[in-house]
C-alpha cells in the first residue's frame, strides 16, 4: 500500500470516528434537551442542546459528503460542544452529565477534523 492510500485511510478513519462522535452527540444532546423541556432553570441547557445537535447533524452530513466547508464547521461545532457541556456539568441531573462526557468527546474529535 503506497503512503498516500495509508494516508487517505487513517483521513477516512478519523473522519467516520467524528461522524460517529458527532451522531452520538446528537442522541445524547436530544435526550438531555427532552429531559430539561419545562424546568425554566435548564432553559440555557436546553437552548445549548438543541444547538449542538443540530450543528453536530450538520457536520456529520458535511463530513459525509467531503464538503469544504467541513473543516470551519467542525471548529464552531467543538466550542458549542465546550459551551454545551460547560452548561450541562453546571446540573447534577444523570442526562446533564452523561451529555457533558459525550459533549467533550465530541469537541475533541472535532477539532482533530479542524485541524486536518
Amino acid at each position: 500500500m503506497a503512503l498516500t492510500e495509508i494516508d487517505h485511510v487513517s483521513e477516512n478513519e478519523e473522519m467516520q470516528e467524528c461522524i460517529d462522535s458527532c451522531l452520538e452527540c446528537v442522541q445524547a444532546c436530544e435526550w438531555c434537551a427532552d429531559e430539561c423541556a419545562g424546568d425554566e432553570d435548564m432553559a440555557e441547557c436546553l437552548r445549548l442542546c438543541r444547538d449542538v445537535a443540530d450543528l453536530a447533524s450538520m457536520h456529520a452530513r458535511f463530513m459525509a459528503r467531503d464538503s469544504g466547508y467541513r473543516t470551519d464547521i467542525a471548529a464552531i461545532t467543538a466550542d458549542a460542544c465546550e459551551a454545551c457541556a460547560d452548561e450541562c456539568e453546571q446540573h447534577d441531573a444523570e442526562h446533564c452529565q452523561v451529555c457533558a462526557e459525550v459533549l467533550r468527546e465530541c469537541a475533541e474529535t472535532c477539532r482533530n477534523m479542524a485541524s486536518a
